[in-house]
């Protein structure tokens, strides 16, 4: 009888998950056709588990309340995030790995405590949903150090161009095209494009300055801005901004550099006197309990 049991329920548990997949792979084969041309490639981490983000972006996300989704947009925007994923495909992405996180915690303690394992699901369901938003803010920071990083370079290909008798559009152009890649050049490609669709050039470059939101590029943009409406000279004010912006990384560097010193006392504290002292200390000991 005991036998008979057993054999249904691994019957039925095969027939479900069967039913599963086959639902699953349904689900899949009605999601449309997926167009990234003007989108940055999936990081890899994300890309196992694509599919399943798309499959809860289309049937889930994209019925809930456009203001939800545009305050997601904005927060996107800010992050640099938004050329990977949609505000859509962001939320999917936190509901699907809030979901997975836990399937994996249950598989090898389905035998366990029901007490302790729902305490595991429930953690481990909090750190699949807080896995995106990680990984959005460290894309966040990179971003930042990145526009503060290249942001001089570009300004002195600006300064040359201008110098050289390009106009302001023809100079970013060029600037965009010979400069690093980066997050820097990403945001001057779109200021261009939102020129060449007809915004005027201190707008685009306002629009710029709110989704950057940082200190230097905020005074490079209204630099630029206070030049054009005063008819001064646009290259000297390129210039000025160009050698402010190298003079300020090379204080951030020394300012790094200074501060090395003070951060390496905790480890030598905690790690290297301790090592240091057991290492010297170790013959004494072991000599004096020889002699007793």
């Amino acid at each position: 009888m005991n036998e008979i049991l057993v054999l249904l329920s691994g019957a039925s548990l095969g027939i479900t998950v069967t039913c599963s997949l086959l639902l699953l792979i349904s689900l899949l084969s009605l999601l449309p056709e997926e167009n990234r041309a003007y989108m940055d490639p999936v990081p890899g981490w994300i890309r196992p588990v694509w599919p399943l983000v798309r499959l809860v972006s289309h049937h889930f996300c994209s019925n809930l309340s456009p203001r939800l989704m545009d305050w997601l947009d904005i927060r996107l925007q800010k992050t640099g995030a938004l050329y990977v994923l949609t505000a859509e495909d962001f939320l999917a992405l936190c509901i699907t790995m809030a979901l997975l996180f836990p399937i994996l915690a249950i598989l090898p303690m389905a035998s366990g405590q029901s007490g302790i394992l729902w305490s595991v699901v429930l953690l481990m369901a909090g750190m699949g949903a807080a896995l995106p938003v990680m990984w959005i803010s460290d894309t966040h920071k990179r971003r930042d150090r990145d526009i503060v990083r290249n942001l001089p370079v570009f300004l002195e290909y600006l300064t040359m161009c201008v110098d050289a008798g390009l106009n302001f559009l023809g100079a970013l152009q060029q600037a965009v095209d010979k400069g690093p890649n980066g997050a820097m050049k990403n945001e001057f490609r779109i200021v261009l494009r939102d020129i060449r669709s007809g915004l005027p050039r201190a707008e685009a470059l306002s629009r710029m300055e709110q989704r950057v939101n940082l200190k230097d590029v905020t005074t490079f943009v209204r630099s630029v801005i206070q030049a054009e409406k005063m008819g001064s000279s646009l290259r000297n004010t390129l210039q000025i901004q160009a050698q402010q912006r190298l003079e300020e990384r090379f204080q951030r560097a020394e300012k790094t550099a200074m501060q090395a010193p003070v951060k390496l006392v905790i480890p030598l504290i905690m790690f290297i006197f301790p090592l240091t002292f057991v290492i010297l200390l170790f013959p004494i000991v072991v000599k004096f309990m020889g002699e007793t």
